[in-house]
């Protein structure tokens, strides 16, 4: 664990505004589909984590009761899907095919910079090792990410 680094906070303006680009995928073509996802997964990783963060303290705060209760639900069943995981196969590519939608639409739509492709190659030849590389290692992804 000492050797995982953080990945940085992407500005506002890179995530969301100024020199964000967007654009749909090519859905006829899901291996640069997955690509795209993947490296975006790794390169605003930390803008990720963050945004789920904020996303569950505002629901949390508005329905508290209904938070704590579907928290409970959620910890269950992560409970017996990664219970599941470690005896079947079908379970961990399920994991792998069904990411967290909102994530999961930002990571397709935005297209990648220079600056994201470069960081990405780092983190693929070994110079980095971040959480969202540790995960996507972790679901079999860590080939794909480095293309």
């Amino acid at each position: 664990m000492a050797d995982i680094q953080v990945a940085p906070l992407r500005s506002l303006g890179d995530f969301l505004l100024e020199s964000a680009r967007f654009q749909i995928p090519t859905i006829k073509d899901p291996e640069k589909w997955a690509n795209r996802v993947l490296n975006n997964l790794l390169y605003y990783q930390t803008n990720y984590f963050l945004s789920a963060i904020i996303v569950f303290l505002l629901i949390g705060i508005i329905h508290p009761v209904k938070m704590v209760c579907g928290f409970g639900a959620i910890s269950i069943t992560f409970g017996v899907f990664v219970y599941c995981t470690n005896s079947q196969f079908t379970a961990r590519r399920f994991k792998r095919d069904h990411p967290l939608i909102m994530i999961l639409i930002h990571a397709s739509l935005r297209m990648r910079s220079m600056k994201n492709k470069i960081t990405n190659k780092m983190e693929y030849v070994g110079l980095k090792r971040t959480p969202m590389g540790i995960i996507l290692e972790g679901l079999g992804q860590e080939q794909e990410a480095g293309s």
